[in-house]
């Protein structure tokens, strides 16, 4: 079988055969996995992506090295092509999509049945392909970590120092006007301290503030940052089905016009614009106050100019170093505003994922 062989570390844009690539001439010669277990499955590969780990594996600046010569490759989709005698899920001819350590980049590749999808009807196996990691991960940090959810708001409590107060009973928090404010309700079982609280409710009224609570609803805030790659893209879609406002950052127009596109509210262009005047400018025209979820696969001066954006309790979701500068969050930037998560290609001209396609007769909608 043809497969993608890297025989040593080296720059990946290097043409395959070249004395300095590290990839190996193409050949037919490799052979073809066998069936691992009864549980295995063989998949002809019909797309397969091209993301920035492979990128970053092949130069030996990831951080899992697998020993030489290895074939890469990561999520794909294809036809089965064989089944073990357990399996039960899958039949030769299903379209099935997944994701690998290693190994795509290969006209066959194996794997358990457990670790298959098989692909709905009316979506082709090119856009399958480019789904488990791109939007997986996008998934996991976005819906897992920083809890976005259809229909979400967020919930802000402001405090001016007037009165120490509840809302009236029976008004339900979230409400756009929540009535009046009354004084704290006491039960049956305070009623011996009644007296006692209400002296000192007069007294704190008379020499010092007390504090009333406005309740404020709206939607959540998603910036993006290198929101044109592959899981950019994603998170932009995601963060739109899950009612955020987002706000997308990309260099280039054809890029920007992509992400409107696909819903994004306001796109900053990174190459010319100050991302920060501008989406202070975006949120300050929507009424918005600042940034709840920051997705990160960029790092470096973008990360640091866009924690400047953040509200009190923001999530900093971390993807990624596509710049190849892990920045620096200062630690009182996370005690103040953010809660932290972690999630585990040179400039280019593409929008969204770079395909690598097996099979010249399948066709793609992308």
């Amino acid at each position: 079988m043809e497969a993608l062989v890297v025989r040593r570390l080296g720059d990946p844009t290097l043409a395959p055969g070249s004395e300095a690539s590290p990839f190996a001439e193409i050949s037919r010669d490799y052979p073809v996995p066998e069936l691992s277990s009864p549980t295995a499955v063989r998949v002809r590969v019909a797309a397969t992506s091209l993301n920035f780990a492979t990128f970053l594996q092949v130069q030996g600046k990831y951080q899992e090295r697998p020993p030489l010569p290895f074939v890469p490759g990561s999520d794909y989709a294809g036809v089965v092509d064989a089944v073990g005698p357990g399996v039960r899920r899958f039949r030769s001819g299903d379209r099935v999509c997944s994701f690998t350590g290693l190994g795509s980049f290969a006209e066959f590749i194996v794997a358990e049945e457990k670790e298959l999808f098989l692909v709905p009807e009316g979506c082709d196996l090119i856009a399958a392909g480019a789904l488990p990691v791109a939007f997986g991960t996008s998934h996991v940090a976005l819906v897992h970590r920083a809890q976005l959810k259809a229909g979400q708001l967020q919930i802000s409590l402001s405090a001016t120092h007037q009165s120490i107060l509840r809302p009236s009973a029976g008004v339900e928090v979230g409400q756009p006007n929540i009535g009046s404010l009354h004084a704290l309700n006491l039960g049956e079982a305070d009623a011996p301290n009644q007296a006692s609280v209400a002296t000192r409710t007069r007294s704190m009224a008379a020499t010092a503030s007390v504090w009333a609570a406005s309740v404020e609803a709206g939607p959540l805030v998603l910036l993006v940052l290198g929101a044109a790659g592959g899981v950019g893209v994603s998170a932009v879609q995601i963060g739109k089905v899950c009612g955020a406002v987002v706000i997308a950052v990309a260099r280039g127009p054809e890029k920007l016009q992509y992400l409107q596109s696909i819903g994004a509210d306001h796109v900053i262009d990174s190459s010319k614009d100050n991302i920060i005047e501008s989406a202070k400018f975006f949120l300050k025209a929507r009424g918005l106050k600042g940034v709840d979820v920051l997705y990160d696969p960029v790092g470096g001066k973008l990360t640091q100019d866009s924690l400047k954006l953040l509200k009190w309790g923001a999530h900093i979701l971390v993807i990624g170093f596509a710049s190849g500068d892990v920045p620096i969050i200062r630690a009182n930037v996370a005690l103040v505003k953010a809660h932290l998560a972690f999630a585990a290609l040179r400039d280019r001209k593409a929008v969204g994922k770079v395909m690598i396609v097996m099979d010249a007769s399948v066709k793609s909608r992308l």
